[in-house]
């Protein structure tokens, strides 16, 4: 049996698992929970730091204070109330979903971080008894406000989890009995946070039947990695014997390129390890092999950390832009913008902005020729934007606006990008597994020398290699030190052209 493409199950009744709860609805309709909470961090640094800034004014009125304690109070407590909130696990959607636990937990949260700031202050001698009204009249505005978005929240959430829209997708791999007893006892988890799309089985039907239950057989192991993309699959169970070795290789060579988490199911196997080596969901136990590089609160926290430096980026370089513009209209006839569609997270095809460089009649939408040195193509502006990088100055729209590119990750690719006539997938072994993230207007590559025009399998290959090596290590300083060391790299770098 194979898998159907995307354009024809586009309807929920294409998927009949559902582990009783929620229905399936089709990808699109989905609700990020890394999202989600991205934008709720957001809404917390800004609705902290406009009451700080309001019952500061109201306090100040009152009160002759310099205006100097304002600032570091807004930066210190913008930041720790929400760095208070994830380290009590308050930004994952179970806990979200519990009214009753926002409101006690954006109380503490706030009364530690202005407790912080007082204790900072008496140290360093910067905090008056006279502060307490303002501290405490931000604290009341704050929870308030905290809380009632929240209590709003959880009503949302509950009815988006009745839709099915924050289900956790997963897929099973393997048939037969112990993936029907698999089935079964999940189906009983109660309040199991994972949906069932269906399973996968190389073998025949007397092996491995067409349908476990409410369960069809969705295709074979070959057709994971498409269905898992385009369904936003998040979970893969594996369901066969830790015996079955080589079946167990060979799905995971298919699936590690994936932003998914990958787990063994070892119901009532003899394999007896400590609890702790185990993931669970409900009672059943899992074996860990692979997690998605990021998790919701890394990916929301990144991407709040990005828009927010994109958008200032944006404001700082508006001359710059203007500038640019300018130059390309004055020195060739045609747009100042070129759109280019390339590989975006979990190979999604997005498209990307960038400042013309080349003739408009000679311009390679596919990116299926490189530009080398000298390349008639490309106009005069355009040898020196492609030399600085100014031409992907456009590119902070992508991060600030549309949110599909990050400021830092692995570079996005063109479509029919090639190296030594080869597309790039086909040069390099695991190539999509570049994609896991989003990429990036800049990159862990293109600091240390790998930028620009690629004429060897040498220099994909490189690149690659620093973009899985960004996606294992991945930190939020890892991404400053590779801003801080971007201007630098632009100087130095011999093969943009």
């Amino acid at each position: 049996m194979r898998f159907v493409p995307s354009m024809t199950i586009g309807n929920a009744q294409t998927f009949t698992g559902t582990m009783g709860r929620a229905p399936v609805v089709p990808a699109d309709r989905l609700i990020s929970q890394s999202s989600l909470i991205a934008i709720l961090l957001l809404f917390d640094v800004i609705a902290n730091v406009a009451v700080g800034l309001v019952t500061f004014a109201c306090w100040k009125a009152s009160a002759d204070y310099d205006y100097c304690v304002l600032i570091p109070a807004l930066v210190m407590i913008g930041c720790a109330v929400p760095a208070c909130l994830a380290a009590r696990w308050a930004y994952t959607v179970p806990a979200l979903s519990s009214s009753q636990r926002q409101v006690m937990e954006t109380a503490v949260a706030l009364g530690l971080s202005l407790a912080s700031y007082i204790v900072c202050g008496a140290l360093l001698g910067t905090y008056a008894p006279e502060q307490r009204s303002w501290l405490l009249f931000w604290f009341l505005g704050a929870w308030a406000i905290l809380a009632a978005a929240r209590l709003i929240l959880a009503r949302a959430l509950a009815r988006w989890s009745a839709d099915g829209r924050l289900a956790r997708r997963a897929v099973v791999v393997g048939g037969g009995e112990s993936a029907h007893e698999l089935l079964q006892t999940l189906e009983r988890t109660p309040n199991a946070a994972v949906q069932i799309l269906g399973t996968f089985d190389d073998r025949d039907k007397t092996r491995s039947p067409e349908q476990l239950g409410p369960y069809n057989k969705l295709g074979r192991v070959e057709d994971l990695a498409r269905f898992c993309r385009e369904q936003r699959v998040q979970l893969l169970i594996i369901a066969l014997p830790l015996s079955a070795e080589d079946r167990i290789l060979h799905i995971l060579k298919r699936v590690w390129v994936l932003p998914i988490d990958v787990r063994i199911a070892v119901l009532g196997s003899k394999l007896q390890l400590c609890s702790r080596s185990y993931s669970y969901i409900g009672d059943v136990p899992f074996l860990p092999i692979f997690d998605k590089p990021m998790s919701d609160w890394s990916m929301a926290l990144k991407e709040v950390h990005d828009r927010l430096l994109a958008g200032l980026a944006l404001v700082a370089f508006s001359p710059l832009f203007a500038a640019i513009a300018t130059a390309i209209k004055l020195d060739s006839r045609g747009p100042v913008l070129f759109k280019q569609i390339r590989y975006g997270f979990n190979n999604e095809k997005i498209e990307v902005y960038k400042f013309r460089s080349m003739c408009v009649e000679k311009m390679d939408a596919d990116g299926a020729e490189s530009v080398t040195r000298d390349d008639m193509r490309v106009t005069r502006i355009g040898r020196i934007l492609r030399r600085s990088s100014l031409d992907e100055l456009p590119q902070l729209f992508n991060v600030a606006v549309k949110g599909d590119l990050a400021l830092v990750g692995p570079r996005p690719h063109a479509l029919q990008s090639k190296a030594c006539a080869h597309l790039f997938e086909e040069v390099v072994d695991g190539y999509f597994a570049r994609h896991r993230v989003k990429p990036g207007v800049t990159g862990w590559a293109q600091i240390n020398g790998w930028r620009g025009g690629i004429e060897s399998v040498e220099q994909i290959e490189q690149r690659v290699a620093h973009d899985l090596y960004y996606i294992e290590n991945w930190s939020i300083l890892l991404d400053l030190r590779i801003l801080l060391r971007t201007p630098l790299a632009l100087i130095t770098a011999e093969n943009a052209y």
